[in-house]
């Protein structure tokens, strides 16, 4: 099943204008959706990932998050890359599920200033590992993973696309909807905070954080195509 699903959206070539696929998708092309999704599964997972703290509760918000892109798309204006629009997409879906989990939860694009010498403490607590386990890339992406967990929300997650994602500072500043400026510096602090706490480790692992199997991928893919199915957003095939 996933791999007829594979090669259905592999007809489409990465090549694919994207217009195209907007297009084939906002009528009810599936594989074309498809196609979209494996685009940009591993940005927007990061994006919920560095929102939600939790690997499962990622996978929900992104798919959610693509329910609402596609029934959006026929509004789409392409006045902002997709890529873009799929990440404000995701960081509200993210941010609202923290509202209705607790009132308490401050939203991102309002925590300007949160307090950094909570932040530090935290940081410079020795995560759970044995002496032999740290000496393995796994465990030093494992280590990665958990500081940056560790950082506030707002840094975290303009760490998370800037520097994992290199996404450009104007694009996080039109996806999160804050000042480019406020890109700048929340990104300058989240290094101060990591690199104090990682000191050189920190960019030697940096590609393997918050990894994206193909298994992960497959079932975000399968999940919103049945939902969408269900909705009468896809055609059926």
């Amino acid at each position: 099943m996933q791999s007829l699903q594979r090669q259905a959206a592999n007809s489409f070539s990465k090549t694919t204008p994207e217009a195209e696929l907007i297009s084939r998708a906002a009528d009810g092309d599936g594989v074309a959706f498809e196609a979209i999704m494996r685009r940009h599964n591993q940005l927007l997972f990061r994006t919920a990932r560095s929102i939600v703290h939790n690997d499962a509760e990622a996978e929900d918000v992104v798919q959610d998050a693509y329910l609402r892109a596609w029934r959006a798309l026929g509004n789409y204006r392409a006045e902002s890359k997709l890529s873009t629009w799929l990440v404000r997409i995701t960081t509200n879906e993210a941010l609202g599920r923290l509202r209705r989990k607790s009132a308490q939860i401050i939203p991102l694009e309002a925590a300007m200033t949160p307090h950094e010498s909570e932040a530090q403490t935290a940081l410079n607590d020795e995560p759970e590992r044995s002496p032999e386990q740290s000496m393995m890339r796994v465990q030093m992406r494992k280590l990665l993973e958990a500081r940056i967990d560790l950082l506030p929300e707002a840094f975290r997650t303009v760490f998370m696309l800037r520097a994992i994602e290199e996404m450009s500072v104007e694009e996080i500043a039109e996806a999160l909807e804050i000042p480019e400026a406020t890109v700048r510096t929340r990104f300058f602090r989240a290094r101060s905070l990591l690199r104090e706490s990682l000191a050189q480790e920190m960019d030697a692992g940096l590609s393997d954080v918050f990894a994206f199997a193909g298994e992960r991928c497959d079932r975000i893919v399968t999940g919103v195509l049945e939902r969408c199915k269900a909705e009468g957003l896809a055609s059926e095939e």
